[in-house]
């Protein structure tokens, strides 16, 4: 799904896209603005990424972290990864959760929520966007 989602097959709303990676907006967010980033290489785990990836992926991940508490006013983010256990889609992700403080979110458990529309979802990848700063 994610590869479908970096080759453009399935719609999505990008946030980034490069040669490494891809951004795009969870479609079940934690906290409206939650962003996964995914390698445009498809690998199923963290152990199965090469290790000449790990850095500039995860220089994109440290990107839409930065972006995200900026583009949206948070007060920080949660980064999380699974590997295989809870892992929905077979394509490694980080999320990138934007946070506040006293949020409601407690340990690891993850409600859900929605975005009114594509509109709204559009307006919180717009905003992470244009504070994204990778170069």
């Amino acid at each position: 799904m994610f590869c479908a989602i970096a080759a453009g097959e399935i719609p999505a709303h990008i946030v980034f896209s490069d040669d490494v990676g891809v951004a795009f907006l969870d479609t079940r967010p934690v906290f409206k603005g939650h962003v996964l980033v995914a390698p445009l290489v498809h690998v199923e785990t963290l152990s199965d990424l090469p290790v000449p990836m790990v850095g500039p992926f995860f220089e994109r991940v440290q990107a839409v972290a930065a972006a995200v508490e900026q583009g949206l006013e948070v007060g920080g983010t949660f980064v999380a990864m699974n590997n295989r256990i809870s892992q929905s889609v077979p394509h490694l992700h980080v999320h990138v959760v934007p946070r506040n403080r006293k949020d409601g979110l407690r340990g690891f458990f993850w409600p859900r929520t929605k975005y009114d529309d594509s509109t709204e979802a559009e307006s919180y990848a717009r905003r992470v966007r244009g504070a994204l700063d990778i170069g």
